[in-house]
């Protein structure tokens, strides 16, 4: 990690992690509610998505307090995902972030209401944000956070995935899989934070194909890892997909391969950042580091 990303991650990702706990602590909703959010939350996740579209942002400003709630709503999103994707009805995983996932502390129905209640509350947090300062802005921004999360985006990704199991897919299926299931919201995030600063509407376009060419790279990285993680550094247990009899780059591409798929989609995402009107340097160090995590 370089230490300009290092820097970056030391000084907004408290602030983030502080602003998702005051936030959701404030809810006025029944305590053993509140108790479940807050145990996802709080997991210890990297908070990649927030700090994307925050790097995005002060590409073209300093980073301010008001930004914090419209850029912090997508891990609302993510963290409802994986509190719904850990249920037995989905991958019936036990462990998340290497403690017990959702379910197994509250029980099934807690963590279908609590994934029901993080999903919600961030469109009311981008909606009441304090930037952008326009409506106009934050209802684009409502739009795209609904688009990447529902059913042309993430969740749909998700039933593809479902559907998936036990088949046979092709690249271009199971691109479809991962532009939808992951890389919508990691679009998301980087679009959010091109929008936010106002960006011009080429860059914002061209942060949105970065952030494809990103979410690929997260997914294949993922994959990688399913095969080559262990439980201390993933916080899960690895091979899940093997035992799901899901399609992965490795299963298709061989783990070599699916190397060399990676290497090639950093590549792409850096031609893209290239194309940017401002210094994007931080974000090709944020690319190579998702492109490098052992977690």
């Amino acid at each position: 990690m370089s230490v300009d990303l290092q820097h970056f991650f030391e000084t907004y990702r408290p602030s983030v992690d502080e602003a998702l706990t005051d936030w959701v602590s404030m809810l006025k909703t029944p305590d053993t509610l509140k108790a479940a959010m807050l145990y996802s939350l709080e997991a210890g996740g990297k908070r990649v998505r927030p700090l994307l579209a925050l790097a995005v942002l002060q590409c073209y400003r300093p980073v301010e307090e008001e930004d914090l709630p419209a850029a912090s709503a997508v891990e609302l999103i993510h963290t409802y995902s994986l509190v719904h994707d850990d249920l037995p009805s989905m991958d019936d995983d036990d462990w998340r972030r290497g403690q017990p996932t959702n379910h197994r502390k509250f029980g099934e129905a807690t963590a279908i209401l609590a994934g029901d209640a993080l999903q919600t509350t961030a469109f009311t947090w981008v909606a009441e944000a304090g930037r952008p300062a326009s409506a106009e802005a934050r209802l684009q921004l409502v739009q795209e956070l609904a688009g990447a999360s529902g059913g042309e985006g993430m969740v749909g990704g998700q039933m593809a995935d479902l559907e998936g199991e036990k088949q046979a897919l092709n690249l271009k299926e199971l691109e479809y899989i991962h532009h939808h299931k992951t890389g919508a919201l990691l679009t998301y995030a980087v679009v959010s934070g091109s929008l936010i600063a106002e960006a011009p509407n080429t860059d914002v376009e061209n942060w949105r194909a970065f952030g494809r060419e990103l979410g690929l790279v997260f997914q294949i990285k993922d994959d990688i890892l399913d095969v080559e993680g262990s439980l201390e550094e993933m916080g899960k247990s690895s091979g899940s997909d093997e035992s799901k009899e899901k399609s992965t780059y490795p299963k298709l591409l061989t783990l070599e391969g699916a190397k060399e798929k990676l290497t090639y989609h950093i590549g792409e995402a850096e031609k893209l950042l290239g194309l940017m009107t401002v210094d994007t340097s931080l974000l090709v160090s944020f690319l190579h580091y998702i492109g490098q995590r052992n977690h």
